[in-house]
């Protein structure tokens, strides 16, 4: 009897999610904490270099500049600014993240000088001739997705969750994205994209993250890696700022045209 006893005790000691929760609900468990802890950051402005390189390595640089809105109840709101090379110079990009519709996207063109709509059709397209989609480049919304807890693993000697994520968007490029999520500073280190054969497409990979406020970490470059045409393009980022004020009319398509 004082054994059964020490059995249950000892049983009360574990942790309930570990044996309570679906890998469907682990999963969804996991991304949830990693939005939590990435909310309240209001505003962020950055300096970015994309480095796209071609199958025999060749480089093209383009610099540009970014800001991103923080959206209570719906996606994030984004604008990127190309200052360079000449032939892009004035190029800008708006995004209004949606969390359970297709996303609004527009480009300034300012060689034609009128704004173009992104179809919601053509999100998996590549983004300015990069390797990233143009979902891709949205916010990362939570109800984007279905979840499923894979395993951990260890990813640079640190502890990640791996978990899945299916895209809930029926004109999405991919059939499932699996994500390696750092266990302590609840961001993904590591993300590989299936395409709609369910074949691996490319490989995402996070590096030389860096805290700000205290709270939110944000990386200083990332890789993503084409494996079935051997392209690839890097972002590097400079200058983060947080909370300088902006507000819903710096991410209109009006912004588009006053973008300098």
């Amino acid at each position: 009897m004082k054994r059964l006893t020490l059995m249950l005790y000892l049983l009360t000691l574990l942790p309930f999610n570990a044996s309570a929760l679906t890998p469907e609900e682990r999963g969804l468990e996991i991304a949830k904490t990693a939005d939590a802890r990435d909310t309240g950051w209001q505003d962020q402005i950055s300096s970015l270099e994309m480095v796209l390189r071609n199958s025999s390595g060749q480089e093209t640089v383009r610099k540009n500049r970014m800001r991103a809105l923080e959206v209570s109840g719906d996606g994030d709101k984004s604008l990127i600014i190309f200052d360079s090379p000449a032939d892009i110079k004035g190029t800008a990009f708006l995004s209004h993240t949606h969390a359970v519709t297709a996303d609004d996207q527009w480009l300034f063109l300012p060689a034609l000088k009128r704004v173009k709509r992104v179809s919601s059709a053509n999100k998996s397209g590549p983004f300015m001739g990069s390797e990233f989609a143009y979902e891709d480049i949205s916010s990362q919304e939570l109800d984007k997705y279905r979840y499923n807890y894979l395993r951990d693993e260890a990813v640079n000697g640190n502890d990640a969750f791996i978990i899945e994520r299916f895209p809930q968007y029926e004109n999405s490029g991919y059939t499932r994205q699996v994500v390696w999520i750092d266990k302590q500073m609840y961001q993904p280190v590591k993300i590989e994209f299936y395409d709609r054969k369910n074949s691996l497409l490319k490989t995402l990979t996070y590096h030389g993250y860096q805290q700000y406020l205290e709270k939110f970490w944000r990386p200083q470059r990332m890789e993503m890696q084409n494996h079935q045409t051997g392209k690839s393009t890097s972002l590097v980022w400079h200058d983060y700022k947080f909370q300088s004020g902006l507000t819903e009319r710096d991410f209109d398509q009006n912004s588009l045209k006053r973008a300098r």
